[in-house]
């Protein structure tokens, strides 16, 4: 803490210095000072998103890799479990998805606890279930014994309980997270369709052929910007927020009513910050 506060006088002071005004008897001309901390607060705030983002991504990894697929017992028994006397018992299959439902409540709430403005929560929350969609889908294309009607059942089963979580956590905090998940949900309605052969032209035509036709437009759009043939979804790891957007974000505040940190009550030059504006 101590080393973090000298670094702060010292930007603070060499901010000063530079405009020739350090020792704050002359008026200050605050727009270097004022253009420098918007920067530094900017790329903070960037680079807090992007370690938090990251996190989420390894943590929720894990999780995914067990809803891929459904549980063999559940499979080979329509969903209905069955057990030797003595035998384990085995993990319930809405479980793997539950682990889910209790990773984003948690998110939510440790989100909300710390005062995290909406913006920032919705823009989190979409990350998070773009990264759930990639990883989904990009898993049903590696693995082709995942691309069954059973499967996609007990995928789309999960997909309904993300939903009304979406909806439980309101626009406000969830942004478009529903849309987020756009590309596995038209893979697993493909998946579900009933009896495939004996569709008839007019049925081919509704219900599959949309599906097709996106993600046929979408893998022509990325074969454009990649080298290699690859169908898989890359994950963006830009920023989804500029400058603006923070400012925007953030609520008004009367600079009268903050009270001047203890570390910068000491330099005149700094007195600026308090004094209300004409």
């Amino acid at each position: 803490m101590v080393t973090a506060s000298n670094s702060i006088l010292k930007g603070l002071k060499s901010s000063f210095k530079y405009i020739g005004f350090e020792d704050g008897v002359s008026h200050v001309e605050a727009r270097y000072p004022a253009i420098l901390f918007k920067q530094q607060l900017t790329a903070c705030v960037e680079k807090i998103f992007g370690l938090i983002r990251d996190n989420l991504k390894k943590e929720i990894s894990p999780l995914l890799g067990l809803c891929i697929q459904a549980p063999k017992f559940q499979r080979v028994h329509g969903g209905k479990s069955s057990r030797s006397p003595g035998s384990v018992p085995q993990q319930s299959p809405s479980s793997q998805w539950d682990s889910i439902i209790r990773f984003l409540d948690s998110l939510m709430s440790r989100l909300r606890e710390n005062h995290v403005p909406s913006f920032f929560v919705r823009k989190i929350a979409t990350q998070v279930f773009s990264f759930i969609n990639i990883s989904l889908f990009n898993s049903l294309l590696l693995r082709r014994e995942c691309c069954t009607f059973s499967n996609g059942e007990y995928v789309k089963s999960g997909l309904v309980e993300l939903e009304k979580w979406i909806v439980s956590a309101t626009e406000e905090f969830a942004g478009t997270s529903w849309h987020e998940l756009n590309y596995i949900r038209q893979a697993v309605g493909f998946l579900v369709i009933h009896q495939k052969r004996k569709k008839s032209l007019d049925k081919i035509r509704q219900d599959l052929c949309p599906v097709v036709a996106q993600m046929r437009e979408i893998l022509n759009k990325d074969s454009q910007n990649l080298t290699s043939n690859s169908f898989l979804l890359d994950d963006d790891l830009s920023i989804p927020f500029s400058t603006e957007d923070i400012y925007m974000a953030l609520p008004a505040i009367d600079p009268s009513l903050v009270e001047l940190p203890m570390i910068l009550s000491g330099y005149a030059s700094a007195q600026f910050l308090v004094q209300p504006t004409k």
